[in-house]
């Protein structure tokens, strides 16, 4: 079967489109508050007395808070018993507006240094004289720098590995956000699909991912949206500048969006028209690849393992080896969550265990630069029979949608 040969257009497979928003269910305060019990756990483990949360997901993982990161200090300082949310004091009834869990306020004026208010909020909810302040490791280097600049009482380390081990197991609430999210990109891509034609620009197809995604009742806009024809589906996030369709092109649509601030992120590829033998050859390889990192996802083995199982396949087809093109130059897979790209990483020398409730892409791309690339991109997570899809992988060079 030739792809991109249905002949809709972009107005009738949006009408065709329906929000599915409300069939899905937020993350709720309880689950937000044993979010922060978790957290404190692990603070006493570690001997922490504070985590400071910057304006970043994290902040939104364990709080419910969405702020969006700028010049201006906004965050949350947690001890082992007290919440504080940090910010610009003309923004405090519109943080309390979207507070989900209840916490006291730290307010800073415009001419304040608001570093120096943090540090005054932890010394006062500290037992020691000399607290451990762990920071979220999104927080930027100019908050940081003040924070060292405004005590040396202050012991400060990288919290990334406590709010890692809280975020990179995913509850039944979470795996169901992503399971819907998922369920939706795949629907916009076989839209896509269906509105194809000969001489269409990149541009077009992108803007069609946008206006599809908030059809669906996504956050917003896609996050991202890499539309690739032909040659340069070569190269893994794509060129910079447009393409218009050939007759006989590979495709490449790497795309995802939120919903309720939870990623989706699919990638299809397949041949615009009837494929050559070569294309056909890649494709099947890398569907195999795909599959050998799936089947090795299992309990207990090490993140490195996918990766290994992807390589495996790819060498013996004759690519490689390593990272060398043609042939796969990035890692496997990447987790997923609040953010597109998080732990744990399917990659060489990771040697975290695999174990229930981890979420994370398959994607063992080929690339042959100067040709053309093939990348089947699916997301699985570790139940406790061992992994299962979110989304079933395409069946075949024929129907890499499932039509």
């Amino acid at each position: 079967m030739a792809l991109g040969v249905g002949g809709s257009t972009a107005e009738k497979e949006l009408s065709k489109l329906n929000s599915t928003r409300d069939q899905a269910t937020p993350i709720d305060v309880t689950e937000h508050l044993s979010r922060v019990s978790r957290l404190r756990e692990l603070m006493k483990q570690n001997s922490v007395d504070v985590v400071y949360l910057d304006a970043s997901t994290s902040l939104r993982y364990f709080t419910g808070l969405y702020c969006y990161p700028s010049e201006r200090l906004h965050g949350a300082i947690i001890s082992a018993d007290e919440l504080f949310y940090v910010c610009p004091a003309f923004e405090e009834e519109k943080t309390q507006a979207g507070m989900v869990v209840e916490g006291g306020f730290v307010l800073w004026q415009e001419h304040e240094n608001p570093t120096a208010a943090v540090v005054d909020c932890i010394f006062k909810i500290s037992a020691s004289s000399n607290p451990t302040l762990a920071l979220d490791d999104q927080t930027p280097f100019f908050t940081v720098d003040g924070l060292q600049n405004a005590s040396t009482k202050i012991k400060i380390i990288n919290g990334g590995s406590l709010i890692a081990e809280c975020r990179r197991i995913k509850s039944d609430n979470e795996l169901s956000l992503l399971k819907q999210a998922k369920a939706i990109t795949l629907g916009v891509h076989r839209s896509v699909a269906r509105i194809l034609y000969e001489g269409i620009d990149t541009r077009e197809v992108q803007d069609f991912l946008d206006d599809a995604h908030i059809a669906c009742g996504m956050d917003g806009r896609s996050t991202f949206k890499i539309v690739l024809f032909g040659e340069p589906t070569a190269y893994p996030h794509g060129v910079p500048y447009p393409q218009t369709l050939k007759e006989g092109d590979m495709v490449l649509i790497d795309t995802g969006a939120t919903l309720h601030g939870y990623h989706s992120d699919i990638t299809r590829s397949y041949v615009f028209g009837e494929p050559t033998n070569r294309q056909r050859e890649i494709w099947e390889l890398e569907q195999a690849a795909q599959l050998a990192a799936f089947n090795a996802a299992q309990i207990g083995v090490a993140c490195s393992a996918p990766d290994a199982a992807a390589r495996q396949v790819i060498e013996a087809g004759g690519l490689g080896p390593g990272y060398r093109v043609p042939g796969l130059p990035h890692r496997t897979g990447h987790g997923v969550g609040m953010d597109v790209h998080e732990h744990p990483y399917i990659v060489q020398g990771n040697d975290l265990p695999l174990a229930p409730g981890m979420c994370f892409s398959i994607e063992p791309m080929i690339c042959s630069y100067g040709e053309f690339g093939v990348r089947l991109e699916d997301h699985a997570y570790i139940s406790e029979e061992g992994p299962k899809w979110f989304t079933e992988p395409g069946k075949s060079m024929d129907e890499p949608l499932g039509f």
